[in-house]
């Protein structure tokens, strides 16, 4: 698909807006969203923590990543990775700003060709990002490889309710109005058209956790969150 091969300057384009529109848009829900997942990758404490956050974009995962290992009086370590220049010029400008800077470092480089050795990391996480890989089973086998023997992987992405009523209003969100007030707030015609897109035609659920197990990850587990609007999944790569 030629917009996932030109993902990066879609979102550099859409970047200084991109913020305050997932905000506004998800009613400040994502907030909560990214707080569950990074709970759910974080349960064991252990003294020294490699992440690497992929698709890191504004670097609100990371952030949250770095919130939560604090907590845990963990020496940690967060490296993001992303197309867009412009999104993580503006994830960098919210991490200083937070103190984070030593803690959380940004790279421009690819999902499906990253720049890191065999077995360096002990979470991989990555926020509304997988469905925008232009080859899905080629970015988890990159996470897989870059995953230390033990390493724990967590996915956020969009997925698709149930229930025919939430559906139904999720389909007209999705269809009518984010597109709608997307296109208007950030003034690009296609980039809010192409996530609208990109959310219906991904795949989520069962048939999600089925791709993770394929690229060679065991423990593969999902859990919906608020009507399955969102999933996290979560696995585990081999000892």
């Amino acid at each position: 698909m030629n917009e996932k091969q030109n993902i990066g300057l879609l979102f550099d384009r859409i970047a200084g807006k991109y913020d305050f529109l997932n905000h506004l848009l998800s009613l400040n829900i994502d907030k909560w969203w990214r707080r569950k997942a990074v709970k759910c990758v974080l349960q064991e404490k252990t003294p020294d923590v490699q992440c690497l956050d992929v698709a890191v974009g504004t670097a609100d995962l990371a952030i949250e990543l770095a919130r939560q290992l604090s907590q845990q009086h963990a020496c940690f370590n967060i490296t993001g990775i992303d197309l867009s220049a412009q999104m993580m010029r503006i994830g960098e400008e919210k991490v200083r700003k937070r103190g984070l800077q030593d803690c959380i470092l940004f790279q421009q480089a690819s999902a499906l060709d990253m720049p890191f050795g065999d077995n360096t990391f002990d979470v991989v996480t990555c926020a509304y990002g997988v469905r925008n890989f232009s080859d899905l089973d080629k970015g988890l086998a990159e996470m897989l490889r870059v995953l230390k023997p033990g390493g724990q992987l967590m996915i956020l992405e969009f997925s698709y309710p149930k229930n025919k009523l939430i559906a139904w209003v999720y389909d007209l969100y999705f269809t009518h109005i984010l597109p709608t007030v997307g296109r208007w707030l950030s003034k690009d015609k296609t980039a809010y058209t192409y996530l609208n897109r990109s959310v219906k035609g991904f795949v989520w659920g069962t048939q999600m956790c089925e791709r993770i197990a394929k690229a060679g990850f065991s423990q593969v587990a999902h859990r919906p969150l608020t009507f399955a609007i969102t999933t996290v999944y979560t696995a585990t790569k081999h000892n």
